[in-house]
């Protein structure tokens, strides 16, 4: 004689028998995969960055939090200098958020960014006389463009670095002998001129330490007034 059962297990027989995950287990898998999540959005996609110096008054201010797109200017693969499905390259007038040359030499964790607007491009001729910009031999100018407290910029710094070495010649703040822009390589500029340590004093940004497009402040604090600066919110950045 048969010992099987007259009838198949109901749907209720089987949720029943189911083991059901520990709460602590499904709410780590759940934070398991935001967090993967997460790091792919930061690492590929867009990241926040916040202003902690006035070098590009009057357009971001201290205390200004951005987003930068890192995707346009080509997909970094981690651990590499390669980028894959570049948009388009740097071009005049974008600010962009970059890894600091001098700082290529430091550990990963110890390597600061940069906010700058790009001045000149892969073959342009910069120059500096008396605080005014050429590129290519015509004056170059940005509505942006201010200069603040130049008597005190960088801490008096108003005439030549003494450095003759490549990629950094002979440069200063207010006057500059022509340079041409190597290959693969940008020359940046605060839109703050007078207080800003940019390409004038360390050389030039290398297209592969150039993390991505700042497009947008999501957030600005006042930090002197405790309160938040309300016209900022959600404005593109120019």
């Amino acid at each position: 004689m048969s010992n099987a059962p007259d009838t198949a297990p109901t749907e209720d027989d089987i949720k029943t028998s189911a083991v059901k995950k520990p709460w602590y287990r499904e709410y780590g898998e759940a934070l398991i995969v935001a967090a993967i999540l997460a790091l792919i959005i930061r690492s590929f996609v867009v990241q926040a960055f916040k202003i902690p110096s006035g070098s590009m008054e009057d357009t971001l201010l201290i205390g200004d939090h951005l987003l930068v797109n890192k995707f346009i200017f080509g997909t970094k693969i981690p651990l590499t200098d390669s980028r894959i499905l570049p948009i388009r390259h740097p071009e005049r007038g974008d600010v962009i958020v970059f890894e600091f040359p001098e700082d290529e030499e430091k550990s990963y964790f110890k390597r600061r960014d940069f906010i700058k607007r790009v001045v000149g491009t892969p073959g342009d001729k910069i120059e500096i006389r008396d605080k005014r910009v050429y590129v290519n031999g015509q004056p170059h100018s940005i509505p942006q463009e201010v200069h603040k407290d130049g008597s005190l910029a960088l801490g008096g710094l108003r005439s030549c670095l003494d450095v003759d070495t490549f990629p950094r010649p002979q440069l200063c703040r207010d006057f500059m002998p022509e340079i041409t822009v190597p290959e693969n390589q940008y020359f940046v500029m605060g839109d703050n001129r007078d207080r800003s340590f940019d390409s004038r004093f360390w050389g030039f940004v290398d297209e592969s330490k150039i993390k991505g497009l700042a497009f947008i402040k999501y957030w600005s604090w006042n930090r002197e007034k405790y309160s938040p600066r309300w016209n900022r919110l959600g404005r593109p950045i120019e």
